[in-house]
This record gives structure tokens, sequence and C-alpha cells, in this order.
């Protein structure tokens, strides 16, 4: 009887072409299935043919390379992008990336003049810069969406300027606010998003090309040319920096995980606002299902999914981290894993994005629920301890003790503050008198609010102008 194989005793892969001479013999398959990364990078094709064309056009400018080698390659990788873009791309596991894959491919339209466009350059360089143009993309994405989701907020606010509606802290009703100004609240969260991955875009638009594996490259390259051609600001400025660097992934990632918060921040305001036991909102067929035993439900799981969704997107963000915090320079292998985080998150960005504008457009809050609500709680009690403190003449300290106790003598009697009588509060203190009542009603109270930034309705519409001039919104 003879025992099992031994590693040593299976018939050696044949050498892959990709690694010329230095290799006599292939990569082992699970070698092969742990080092390959087309089935997910060729995400990147686009850009990488971008890159590579532009590459290309400056090997010629420069006389690297001959006119006609370039025009031959710049043809060549339109075709390769036609074929991608029609699903006829024979994509191959042994060629590992979209980078071989694609240049195989050129090598088989055109013969011998495709060995040349990997001139002046590495895998590393390539990588980086198609990187950097897909996530610069993504940041453009992100702001487009953002900003419809903005417009939606807009909308709403400018719908309810004037709707009173509870404020809460700790989940408790703490004052009267409008639905305008809770909406407003989140167009200034979203504004900041939005400002994080310009600026984000910013710091990343440099242009690795040209950096080569690590060190720069001998030939006369014009980096400069490959960056305009790119849309980028300058080339980057350091060749080990240069394939090093995945902080513009990092600074998408951390970018998109606070968006990400915000809008579960949201959600979470949605699964409990459409309740019955809050009825403040009642969301479209659209974005709610129902039971399959309850007839009655209706489930908010779009929002209560946006809520979740919060943990692919920073957990994508720790992840990268995590690949980037032991290495040093310059290019690892490890690198490889940056690429199925950062798309995966970018999706499920643009799909929350997209999810969360939706709901917010076809939203509809409950007027009368809301102002019912805003009264509860007792709701203007702050309003009480500032006119003891403005028509009193008493320190807040002693304005605060008032006012609590009055409100103890209120839920002992099972009514509101604007319910009790007057006798009932100079009882309390004798400072007090009918003139307070005028601050007790909940619209007395938004309205009083008037300092910049503040609920009441005419500093509501001020911000809702604002941005709806900001947001081009006619």
């Amino acid at each position: 009887m003879t025992g099992p194989a031994t590693p040593s005793a299976r018939p050696a892969p044949a050498a892959n072409a990709m690694w010329g001479g230095r290799f006599a013999a292939g990569p082992d398959a699970i070698m092969q299935a742990i080092n390959a990364s087309i089935g997910f990078d060729r995400r990147l094709a686009e850009q990488d043919i971008r890159a590579s064309r532009a590459h290309a056009a400056m090997l010629a400018a420069t006389g690297i390379v001959t006119d006609s080698d370039a025009a031959a390659i710049g043809e060549g990788l339109l075709t390769v992008l036609s074929e991608i873009g029609t699903g006829a791309f024979p994509f191959r596991a042994d060629l590992e990336d979209i980078h071989m894959n694609v240049e195989a491919r050129l090598a088989e339209l055109i013969g011998p003049a495709a060995g040349r466009l990997h001139t002046a350059r590495s895998r590393n360089d390539q990588v980086a810069v198609d990187a950097r143009l897909w996530v610069r993309d993504q940041c453009d994405a992100a702001v487009d969406g953002i900003t419809a989701l903005m417009r939606a907020f807009v909308a709403q606010a400018d719908a309810g300027a004037d709707w009173p509606m509870p404020g809460f802290t700790h989940m408790q009703v703490a004052q009267p606010v409008t639905w305008g100004h809770h909406m407003m609240a989140y167009v200034e969260m979203l504004a900041r998003d939005r400002g994080r991955f310009v600026d984000a875009r910013r710091r990343m638009n440099e242009c690795p090309l040209g950096a080569a594996a690590l060190a720069g490259t001998s030939f006369p390259v014009d980096r400069d040319m490959t960056a305009a051609a790119l849309g980028f600001d300058r080339p980057t400025a350091n060749s080990l920096d240069s394939v090093s660097d995945r902080d513009f992934a990092l600074e998408y990632l951390a970018a998109a995980s606070i968006c990400a918060m915000h809008l579960s921040r949201f959600a979470e305001e949605l699964v409990i606002w459409s309740t019955a036991q809050f009825r403040f909102v009642t969301l479209s067929d659209r974005w709610t299902t129902g039971s399959s035993i309850m007839p009655q439900k209706r489930n908010p799981d779009a929002a209560e999914l946006l809520r979740a969704k919060l943990g692919r997107i920073l957990g994508a963000t720790v992840a990268l981290f995590t690949v980037m915090k032991g290495l040093p320079l310059t290019y690892s292998k490890d690198m490889q894993e940056d690429k199925e985080p950062i798309f995966d998150a970018a999706d499920t960005l643009m799909l929350g994005l997209a999810a969360m504008t939706g709901m917010v457009g076809d939203m509809q809050a409950s007027r009368a629920a809301l102002a019912a609500a805003a009264a509860t709680g007792f709701s203007t009690a702050t309003d009480l301890a500032d006119w003891l403190v403005r028509e009193a003449g008493l320190p807040f300290r002693q304005a605060h003790h008032v006012t609590g106790t009055l409100v103890a003598l209120a839920e002992a009697r099972g009514c509101d503050l604007p319910e009790l009588d007057l006798a009932a509060m100079q009882g309390v203190h004798p400072g007090i008198t009918a003139g307070v009542f005028e601050v007790l009603g909940v619209a007395n109270s938004v309205a009083s609010r008037r300092s910049y930034g503040g609920t009441a309705p005419d500093r509501v519409r001020e911000q809702v102008a604002r941005w709806k001039a900001a947001l081009d919104m006619a």
C-alpha cells in the first residue's frame, strides 16, 4: 500500500510567464488563490486603462517609445475597455490582477508593442494611481448623494418651519422646538460630511504615476504631463510615499463612517417616530414592509437596515487601518487587502444615501401629533425659569428651584404648567404675575428662542433660505 502523497511528491506547477526567468515553477494552486485579486480589482478597469493611456501618451511625448507604438497601445486599450464594458473580456485568475489581465489582452490585440507600455512604471505606482482615481470618483459621488439628501431635508424644514415638536435630551422631553429646526440639524451634519469628502478629495489629488516600484525611474518621464492628463493637481513629491500611501483611502473611509453614523442616527429617529406610541411620521409603502403573520404591521425595514449598514462601513475603516498600521516602507502585498473594504464601503454608503433621500422625501410628518407631544412633559419649564429671572429678578439657580417646585405641584395635580392657576403659582413664589402665562404656551416658547441658530420659526426660515440658495433650490 502507498500512503498519501506528500507535498514534495506533487508535480511542480508549470512556470508562470509573468515572472520571466526568475522562477522555474509556477505558484501552488492555493498560493494562486490567495494571491489573485482579479475577482475584485476588475472594478479598477476603467481607471487602469485611463492611467495606461496617459502613461503611453507621455512615453511618446518624451521620446521613450515611438509615436506608432503609443498610438497602437492607446487604440488597443480602448478595445480592451470596450470588451470589458460588453462583458466579452476574458478575465484570467492566473494573471492575478487587472493590470496584468489588461496588458496580456493588449499583447494579444497589438503584438509586441504592448510590452513597451510598462516602461518606466511598476504595478506599485500603477495600482496607486488606479486606486486614487477610483476613490476620487467616489468622493465626487458621495458629494452628489449628500447634496440630494440635504435638499430633501431642507424641503421638509421649509414645509414645517413653524410646527412645534418636542426636543429631547436623554430621550426625555426637554424643550419645544420646531420640525423645521430638527430637519435643519441634519442639514448641518450633512454639510460637514460633504466638506470632509471635498477636503479628502483635495488632499488625494496628487498623481503617484512615475514613482515606479519605489525609487522613481531613470527614464526621462514627464510626471507633470501624466498628472495633468488624469486631472490631478500635481505629481506626488516622494516616490517612497507615493507607492506606500493609502491615507487617501483611509480618509475616504473615515468620512464615509461619519456620514453613515449620521444616517444611522436619523434612521433611529425614523424607527422611533413611526411607532404607534409616537406617530410623528408615516413612511410610505415604498420604504416599509409587512409581516408574514401580523397583517397590521408596517415595519420601517429600510430605516432599520440603514441603521445597521454603519457597521459595514465602520468595519471597513477598521480593517484598512489594521492592514496599514504595521507596514514598513514601501509596498507590501498586504496592501492588496485595501480594495474589498473600500469597494464595499463605497457601495454601502451610496445605497444608504439614496435610500435615506427617498425616505426623507416621502415621509409625512403629523403636525397634530408633533404639537400634542410638544406640550407634554413640562416642556416649557425652562421658559418659566427664564421668566422668573427676567421679570421677577431671581438668580437663575433660585428660579430653577422655584420652577422645579411648580413642576412637582403640577405633576401632583395631574396637569401641565400652563394649567396651574395663578394663586397656586404665587403660593410657591409671590413674585409670579399673570404675565407668566405668556411664556408657558408651546408656540410662545418656540417663538422666543430667537438667538442665532435657535428654533424660532423666523430663524429657521432664515436658515432654510440660506441653504436653498446654497443648494440651488429655486
